[in-house]
């Protein structure tokens, strides 16, 4: 899986959890600051992903991602 599917995957996850427009969710898109999601959120988004990916990613390193573009890489790291 190349890591344009991925930030494609990632984009429609965070749309979904967040309630939002994917259209509006660029690729350097603050989760926090750009997006508005919670603290609570950014846990259902972590556990989003693993779900979309099928993966266990590591929580703690996990919460530290703040873009989409971000989470594309750490994620990948777990896929490839």
């Amino acid at each position: 899986m190349d890591i344009e599917e991925i930030k494609n995957r990632v984009k429609k996850v965070t749309a979904k959890v967040l309630q939002i427009d994917e259209s509006e969710i660029s690729d350097n898109a603050n989760f926090s600051f750009d997006l508005g999601a919670s603290s609570m959120q950014s846990v259902l988004l972590v556990a989003s992903f693993q779900e979309e990916f099928d993966i266990e990613m590591d929580e703690e390193k996990s919460l530290e991602i703040q873009t989409i573009s971000e989470a594309a890489d750490f994620i990948s790291t777990y896929i490839k």
